[in-house]
């Protein structure tokens, strides 16, 4: 799965994903193509499993500060999906007809929930004054306009907007 996975995501990264095909994969990953048919059955299968299994790795360890917390979460989250390939593997795991067994929608919520409850939850634990918002409020206000602007590619989308955008949400000027 390793070599197979490493395979997806180093040929998404130099050729697009509309450019892969599974017998290219296992090429590269040095395998049989009959066994990324019958594990994944697609290509849209297979990058909807690798981007299951990236996890977090690399996300910035908490800082201290809701502001700067929620910043770097935002910014690793703007950069992950900004990589090559990055979108590619988003846009597999919540199509609809990649699995039926596997909710990508709800997964990838799951994911990126959990990488902005930390924050939330330390900030709690402080004793923050305000109160920090709720989870539900960061989704909508901090992730989802992030989402939005990478899958349609709109100018700006950088670290500067991401500052600009937590900045806005908290009701602090930016730096």
């Amino acid at each position: 799965r390793a070599a197979v996975h490493g395979a997806a995501i180093a040929l998404v990264s130099e050729f697009g994903a509309d450019q892969v095909t599974l017998p290219t994969v296992a090429q590269r990953a040095g395998v049989n193509p009959s066994t990324l048919y019958r594990r994944w059955g697609t290509l849209a299968a297979l990058l909807a499993d690798v981007a299951q299994h990236r996890g977090d790795a690399g996300a910035p360890p908490l800082a201290g500060d809701l502001r700067t917390d929620l910043e770097n979460q935002a910014v690793w989250t703007l950069a992950e999906l900004s990589r090559p390939g990055g979108i590619a593997f988003f846009r597999a795991e919540v199509a609809p007809d990649v699995d039926e067994r596997h909710d990508g929608l709800r997964e990838c919520l799951r994911r990126v929930s959990e990488r902005f409850r930390p924050v939330l939850d330390a900030a709690r634990e402080r004793g923050d004054a305000p109160p920090p918002p709720t989870l539900e409020q960061v989704l909508d206000r901090i992730v989802a306009p992030l989402y939005f602007r990478v899958v349609f590619s709109i100018p700006g989308t950088d670290e500067a907007y991401v500052r600009e955008l937590v900045a806005g949400f908290i009701g602090e000027p930016s730096g």
